[in-house]
């Protein structure tokens, strides 16, 4: 198998510029600050219509936890079905309980209502008490993918455990190491790993070019780019070692 680069876009820039270092897949989020919302309707559509790789978008209704109630659970689904209908090959989401478990039903319901799409579990299997516990209970709900930093702000510091989980995961489910990976440690990761697919958003903010700024108003927030160089860097590391 082949080594595989997912880019988190968080915009349609991103997600082109992804597409063209050769990434094999676009996580497409909204709201870099918060960490990744669902986009919205016009970015998905208008992504899907541009993009020739593989689509997950991320099905999260706001920021914060992954506790959901009934309404944003019906969000949750609204946008699961609306991303199948205009052909993604796959969403990226994940929920859990209120001792912060995997909610194995939900998330049940939720490959249910995405096939034939693919279910990636995205890191709020980070915040699970029991990451081993997470990985069957997810292999059982029937997910394709596991995003993870291995339970440490990067993926890099977390290297130890997802070595672990690769080893465990033993071809059943796909683990993605993200979070922090740069070209500058995507060589170690595979070292220590085992991993064969990767995620990175290798995002850099980008100057405001708006002439005209009010120094009392600043709470736009930052607009941010994937770093084509960044991106063909650590796809060269992949290809080489592939």
């Amino acid at each position: 198998m082949q080594y595989k680069l997912e880019v988190c876009a968080y915009n349609i820039q991103s997600a082109l510029i992804a597409e063209r270092s050769g990434a094999h897949r676009v996580e497409l989020c909204d709201s870099a600050a918060e960490g990744g919302t669902t986009p919205s309707f016009g970015t998905l559509q208008l992504a899907r219509e541009l993009l020739k790789i593989d689509l997950y978008p991320i099905i999260r209704p706001r920021a914060g936890n992954f506790l959901y109630s009934d309404d944003e659970f019906m969000i949750m689904k609204r946008d699961i079905l609306l991303s199948k209908k205009l052909g993604c090959e796959g969403i990226s989401t994940g929920i859990q309980l209120q001792d912060g478990a995997i909610d194995t039903e939900r998330m049940k319901r939720i490959i249910e209502w995405a096939y034939p799409m693919g279910v990636t579990c995205h890191r709020v299997f980070d915040v699970t008490p029991d990451p081993f516990a997470a990985l069957e209970a997810l292999i059982d709900c029937g997910c394709e993918r596991i995003l993870t930093s291995g339970q440490q702000a990067a993926a890099i510091a977390g290297a130890p455990l997802l070595a672990q989980l690769v080893k465990q995961a033993d071809g059943r489910i796909i683990i993605m190491p993200g979070a922090g990976v740069r070209a500058s440690n995507i060589d170690a990761l595979m070292k220590q790993t085992g991993a064969k697919e990767y995620h990175t958003s290798a995002r850099k903010a980008i100057k405001d070019e708006v002439t005209h700024q009010n120094p009392a108003v600043r709470d736009a927030g930052e607009v941010y780019l994937a770093d084509e160089k960044e991106l063909e860097n650590i796809l060269s590391i992949l290809k080489k070692n592939g």
